[in-house]
């Protein structure tokens, strides 16, 4: 005979239906205790690595940002003279203490040769050349070769 309702089956088959729904109930909560007492043996190995995890992408993170290039744009507008007669601007060297070695050294400079081929050029040690370019990078306050040539023709200080 088949039940007709929910009722009817509930009735008929009550015990069965309270072991099986006890039996589920136990087995969850001797999985839950069983799971309980694993993280509580393996606490600190569990600490030690969710702390490694978060080191390690740390790690990475750090890794990306210390590696990743800062790239800088530099537009450099200037004037270009169709030719002429050119003549130092003596009152902005004078104003600016550039000697006329060290003049010499930056129209050299400017010519594109590196330090060494100045030095043979005047007939002077690569150290020389070195306290002269350091000097002018002072005077006309700069950081590099380039910028130094920039401020210099723009101060009528080569050609």
């Amino acid at each position: 005979m088949v039940p007709k309702t929910i009722g009817d089956f509930y009735r008929k088959h009550r015990q069965e239906l309270l072991y099986g729904v006890s039996l589920a109930f136990l087995l969850f909560v001797l999985r839950w205790l069983e799971l309980r007492f694993l993280v509580i043996d393996h606490l600190i190995e569990i600490y030690v690595g969710a702390i490694a995890l978060l080191f390690t992408g740390l790690g990475i993170w750090l890794a990306q940002k210390l590696t990743t290039p800062k790239v800088e744009t530099r537009i450099v507008e200037r004037e270009v003279a169709a030719g002429g007669d050119f003549s130092v601007d003596e009152a902005e060297r004078l104003r600016l203490g550039i000697s006329l070695r060290e003049l010499e050294v930056l129209q050299l400079v400017a010519e594109g040769l590196s330090n060494q081929e100045i030095a043979e050029r005047l007939f002077v040690s690569l150290n020389t050349v070195k306290t002269h370019s350091s000097r002018i990078f002072e005077k006309l306050e700069v950081r590099n070769r380039t910028q130094a040539v920039e401020r210099a023709r723009r101060s009528r200080l080569i050609a």
